[in-house]
């Protein structure tokens, strides 16, 4: 079941909701993805409570903001605007039903989620975050520059499914999978839902703004934090190590054998540590 919420600024943002019932469980993607990319996890996690998902904005089937407001702090607060729409609302069950959430972020979505949970620990019971880093602002100049060209290369439209999971799909298949979720289609075929531009404008913002302050608020709220990092990250080398020794009891598992992609490389060793930090929440 999908629905569209309005955020603040006036943007249409569309939810979805994998099912199960009582405390939410809220899902946020990564770059050019949308929260159906989390389906085989979500139906996991339905154990848990309710579990839901949120396409960022110029995703899926969220609208783009017209005022080109990308910035992290923005979209973080869109992730709390659903919250307090979940917990502070009406609805069925009681308050304590429907909130605090868990919140379960990749990539971009668990920078939002971490930013999130800092900015509001009281609507937040548990965080994850997969592979993102705090602080890219070491990253060579002309990596998004790089990024923009790469996504920019591959030809649209795409033929076929099996043609943009061959397209996206080398050298981790699993991101082929994640992208053929990503795409809509048209009568010349297949086209990306999000604009490269738009990613690639929100991913520069991360080369510029560090947000160590938001671990120190984690650190000092108490909520219980899993920061899961592929054994080939994006992350630079043992930052997340680090975001973990600075957040007591938050705990930092590296699973090796895998790309960017945790959760869909191996989501057995993914979905034990989240049941774990889930069920004691």
């Amino acid at each position: 079941m999908r629905r569209t919420v309005r955020s603040s600024d006036g943007v249409a943002l569309e939810v979805v909701e994998f099912g199960g019932q009582g405390r939410p469980v809220v899902l946020l993607h990564g770059l050019m993805g949308r929260a159906t990319t989390w389906w085989p996890i979500a139906r996991e996690l339905t154990r848990h409570g309710r579990v839901l998902g949120l396409d960022a904005r110029g995703h899926g089937r969220s609208d783009r903001p017209p005022d080109g407001a990308w910035d992290p702090e923005r979209m973080a607060a869109d992730v709390l605007e659903l919250i307090e729409g979940l917990v502070l609302a009406g609805g069925p069950g009681s308050i304590e039903e429907r909130g605090p959430v868990a919140l379960v972020g990749h990539s971009m979505g668990g920078l939002h989620a971490l930013l999130a949970a800092a900015a509001r620990p009281d609507l937040v019971r548990a965080l994850v975050v997969e592979d993102m880093a705090v602080d890219l602002t070491g990253m060579p100049a002309h990596t998004v520059d790089d990024m923009h060209a790469w996504f920019s290369a591959i030809p649209q439209p795409q033929p076929s499914l099996a043609a943009v999971r061959e397209a996206f799909g080398h050298p981790y298949p699993e991101a082929g999978d994640y992208m053929a979720e990503c795409v809509t289609e048209r009568a010349d075929g297949y086209h990306l839902l999000t604009d490269v531009s738009d990613a690639t404008t929100i991913a520069a913002h991360w080369s510029r703004t560090a947000h160590w302050d938001a671990v120190d608020s984690l650190a000092a709220s108490g909520i219980p934090v899993l920061l899961v990092e592929a054994g080939q990250s994006i992350v630079p080398p043992g930052q997340l190590a680090t975001v973990a020794a600075r957040i007591p009891g938050a705990r930092h598992l590296r699973i090796e054998g895998t790309g960017h992609l945790v959760h869909a490389a191996a989501p057995a060793a993914y979905l034990d540590a989240v049941h774990a930090l889930l069920a004691r929440t």
